[in-house]
């Protein structure tokens, strides 16, 4: 509370008393860093060899609470797994997209940088988790996300703010080009889908984000200390973006 009431220059002063006077708390040279004190994450793979990785537990969260725009006809990248998870009733077609053929359950092929054999306004939801960071040119895959979704059909993104590395070319089939901000993404969202309804969210907070850095996993956390979310920790942002233009 102090922080948004007091000045910036108030605020400066009272650092730089508690650096004379020592008075930070807990003290300085008192942090007990444990098991974390240490240059390498206690997992590498993101805490998937430990259970359910942390940020799972967001993007849950979110398809979750935003379940009821997951209808009609739904696209996912790679799997229906959530469309079949929180679709369950309300989508009459799952469709799977898969950048290069080998995927057998995967009903479209196609690069969403350049896609022009997706027909414009073709579905009503479209599942796009932990993917634009992927996409080296992701302004041309929010172009074609807009021109695919229906008027009135929604996006459902979600994408990493605060984790490691996931993927790197010449050891993965892709690699991993940016990560995003809650700003970027609000700006992003207005840019690439104007007039659009777009609620942006970020979850996270700075213990979370120290336990997804070291791959500890859903089951060695606490629910409240998973659920506080505080808005200076982004590990994961997401975007519910419906298209403007329904019924016109």
């Amino acid at each position: 509370m102090l922080k948004y009431m007091l000045s910036p220059r108030v605020r400066a002063w009272i650092g730089s008393v508690r650096r004379k006077y020592g008075l930070q708390w807990p003290r300085r040279g008192h942090v007990n860093f444990g098991d974390l004190r240490r240059v390498t994450p206690v997992s590498s793979a993101f805490g998937m060899d430990r259970g359910k990785a942390i940020d799972r537990f967001y993007i849950e969260a979110f398809l979750r609470e935003n379940a009821g725009y997951i209808k009609g006809r739904a696209l996912e990248l790679g799997d229906p797994y959530y469309i079949e998870t929180f679709g369950k009733g309300q989508v009459s077609q799952a469709d799977v997209l898969h950048v290069v053929a080998g995927n057998p359950i995967a009903t479209i092929i196609a690069d969403l940088t350049d896609a022009p054999h997706i027909p414009d306004n073709s579905f009503d939801c479209i599942i796009f988790t932990q993917s634009i960071q992927m996409i080296y040119d992701f302004r041309a895959a929010l172009a074609t996300l807009h021109r695919i979704l229906k008027p009135g059909g929604t996006v459902l993104l979600t994408t990493a703010g605060i984790a490691k590395i996931g993927r790197r070319l010449g050891r993965d089939d892709c690699g991993e080009y940016w990560h995003f901000t809650s700003q970027s993404v609000e700006a992003l969202a207005k840019e690439f889908f104007p007039g659009a309804e777009a609620e942006v969210q970020t979850y996270g907070n700075v213990l979370a984000a120290t336990a997804f850095l070291q791959g500890l996993a859903i089951e060695e956390m606490e629910p409240a200390e998973l659920d506080y979310c505080d808005p200076d920790f982004e590990v994961i942002v997401t975007a519910r973006i419906t298209k403007a233009g329904a019924g016109k």
